[in-house]
């Protein structure tokens, strides 16, 4: 049995998808809406939050032999600084305790590049820094918030490790799939579908919801005597114009014209933080993502395919898939779950 959280967004829906596949018996923990039936038959679903620590061990039932917690919230509202913290962090925590109690269980943790941190202070400009897994963490230096709860998130893994937790956690970059069409990384699609003229000169790291399951999964539950370890998934970096182009024009749509430079981004940020707080209403723009991608940052994941002999697909492929899939589906399921 292999208990799944967050099984109804971007990743758990394709987690689950393939685990089904196999034929591997599963259960799975929801919180809002119940899941829709494409994704329900054959999962044995629970309802309730991350932080019920009694539902948790409920779930894990000593049939249970591996947990892949894939929830988590990915926001860079300022308003959602508090939230995160309870839902990525406490949420973890609750998860780890849980799978402490059971020792023959293997954890999979879902976290992110932003995990990471960022470009080191001093770092030159214009050519890409590339960061691997060794990169560590600068306490001196201004993250998002996200970013924070994702680090201090990885942290109660270690911690679980340390106390004896068999465990592995994989770094995705930017996650693209046919998720929500209004939420998350599939926001970017959408931009580009309904044919905005303006971009921002950052850059873009991406991987591919289909190659994060299989690397996932393979780290999980093929290679069992893998040492605890965090492995980057990231099928490679383009600038964001660029993506945008090609997503746009896969769609039939006219792609953006017009680049927006630093300056003008921190007005708008600025702006757009003034709006939310006369409006009571979430900005469309932050600091954060306003700033994001403006030192080119190459993400290395050599160590994932030199484990797991999995390669990851090109961006070509990625977009023409997504494309075919979104056309005809642009009320998805929700990307961010908890």
């Amino acid at each position: 049995m292999i208990f799944v959280t967050g099984g109804t967004g971007l990743i758990g829906t394709f987690v689950l998808r393939e685990l089904r596949q196999r034929g591997l018996a599963v259960s799975a923990l929801y919180r809002g809406a119940k899941p829709p039936d494409d994704i329900a038959a054959g999962i044995d679903w629970l309802q309730g939050d991350l932080l019920d620590t009694t539902l948790l061990a409920e779930a894990l039932t000593p049939e249970v032999t591996h947990v892949l917690h894939c929830a988590g919230l990915v926001s860079y509202a300022p308003q959602d600084e508090d939230e995160l913290l309870r839902v990525n962090v406490e949420g973890t925590a609750a998860i780890v305790d849980a799978c402490l109690r059971r020792p023959s269980i293997r954890l999979g943790y879902v976290s992110s590049v932003a995990a990471l941190g960022q470009a080191p202070a001093g770092a030159a400009t214009g050519a890409p820094l590339l960061l691997d897994e060794t990169a560590t963490w600068d306490l001196g230096a201004s993250h998002s918030a996200y970013a924070t709860s994702k680090y201090l998130a990885e942290l109660e893994v270690w911690r679980g490790i340390a106390e004896g937790l068999s465990a592995v956690i994989v770094n995705p970059s930017v996650v693209l799939g046919p998720g929500d069409w209004h939420r998350s990384s599939t926001r970017l699609l959408r931009y580009a579908y309904d044919e905005h003229r303006f971009y921002t000169q950052s850059q873009l790291n991406f991987v591919d919801v289909r190659d994060v399951v299989a690397q996932l999964l393979c780290l999980t539950l093929e290679l069992p005597t893998l040492p605890p370890a965090r492995y980057i998934l990231s099928g490679g970096a383009c600038a964001l114009g660029s993506f945008l182009t090609q997503t746009a024009l896969a769609f039939g749509r006219r792609p953006p014209r017009t680049a927006v430079p630093d300056w003008a981004a921190e007005v708008i940020w600025r702006l757009e933080h003034v709006r939310s707080v006369l409006t009571n209403a979430r900005p469309l723009i932050t600091r954060d993502t306003a700033r994001a991608g403006r030192q080119p940052l190459v993400y290395e994941a050599r160590k994932a395919q030199l484990a797991t002999g999995l390669a990851f697909r090109p961006l070509a492929e990625t977009i023409a898939w997504l494309a075919q899939t979104l056309e005809t589906n642009r009320t998805a399921r929700p990307t961010v779950v908890t």
